[in-house]
């Protein structure tokens, strides 16, 4: 197949792989290149299936760069800080443009990535920007976008419940409670003790209390989706042990008259001419009904002093490569859904 090339830089994660899959398979998309410094040199059939192009094999990381100037789109399935060097590189090199993964363009301020992320951001000049692409609150990208900022796992299932909900009046902005969560892929490939099967199988548990970086890319995103100064929010994470899937549940405090009713119009109002949101009963947010699919579910209750968002993706997909690949298509000006629309659940 001839079309729009793309190339994954950091096929061998768990995103780059199901990013490089969508691409294999996509009708206007041709996938070019995939890299990897572990998988460097073999064949891509052999680690990501039989949808590769025949003869396609993994290139080391180090190529990136140059092999960035023979396509149309790059992906960055890379950590933050890899991506925060190499995205630079590629736009005053190339004419491609890039779709990231990781949390390098995601924040407001360069001051923010020591303590979020542990590293001096190299160019603060693209946070401004860089598109946060999230396409059912902001949109597509504005033309000559070269740079989409995908969004993290949480901050999307968590934005898709509760910003509605914020920009219509119906909670307070302040003060909002976000318990979420993952399954274990949303790590990524890692071989630490704590992430082995004995030690995630039958238990669950919560982590960087108090200190994730997904709570100030929420809180920026929150703030710029319902139109309000930036909220303060508590955000805490929780590690499932299952494969894929993930759940944000938001409690906000409601406004005079806000009813159980009017918080689901509210979301209806915002969604209901999306192609990948569904509005369902809180009830049906569920982690299989999405699990494989580029779909969100989204859904809300109000009862007295207290108001529940919740929403649910598939943390690979919608919350990584799925939407990446939704972000690309708006930004190589194809169909959004090109790709992805016939995406089935993997349950039953």
């Amino acid at each position: 197949m001839v079309g729009q090339r793309v190339m994954i830089v950091g096929a061998s994660g768990y995103s780059g792989a199901v990013a490089a899959r969508l691409v294999a398979a996509h009708p206007s998309l041709s996938l070019g290149a995939v890299t990897s410094d572990k998988l460097s040199g073999q064949e891509a059939r052999r680690r990501l299936g039989a949808s590769m192009p025949a003869g396609l094999t993994f290139s080391p990381n180090a190529d990136a760069l140059a092999l960035s100037a023979e396509h149309d789109l790059v992906f960055l399935a890379t950590p933050a800080e890899v991506s925060a060097k190499l995205a630079p590189q590629i736009l005053a090199t190339t004419h491609a443009k890039i779709v990231d993964l990781s949390g390098a363009f995601r924040l407001r301020s360069a001051e923010d990535y020591p303590r979020h992320y542990g590293f001096s951001h190299p160019s603060p000049e693209l946070l401004d920007s860089a598109w946060y692409g999230l396409p059912e609150l902001f949109g597509a990208p504005p033309p000559g976008t070269r740079l989409v900022s995908n969004p993290g796992c949480y901050p999307t299932a968590t934005l898709l419940a509760i910003a509605p909900l914020v920009r219509a009046g119906l909670v307070e902005p302040g003060g909002i409670i976000v318990d979420a969560k993952s399954g274990v892929s949303g790590a990524g490939v890692q071989a630490k003790e704590e992430y082995s099967f004995v030690e995630i199988d039958e238990d669950l548990r919560a982590y960087k209390i108090l200190g994730h970086q997904h709570t100030p890319e929420i809180a920026r995103h929150l703030g710029r989706a319902a139109n309000v100064d930036e909220p303060r929010l508590t955000f805490t994470p929780h590690l499932l042990p299952i494969r894929r899937g993930l759940m944000s549940t938001c409690y906000a405090r409601p406004r005079a008259g806000v009813s159980a009713e009017s918080v689901h119009k509210a979301l209806l109002d915002v969604y209901t001419s999306s192609a990948f949101v569904d509005v369902v009963a809180p009830g049906e947010v569920t982690l299989k009904g999405v699990a494989g699919t580029n779909r969100a579910r989204v859904g809300a209750t109000a009862n007295g002093d207290v108001v529940v968002a919740l929403g649910s993706i598939d943390n690979l997909v919608k919350g990584a490569a799925g939407q990446a690949l939704q972000n690309a298509n708006l930004l190589l000006g194809l169909d959004e859904t090109a790709g992805l629309r016939n995406l089935q659940t993997l349950y039953p």
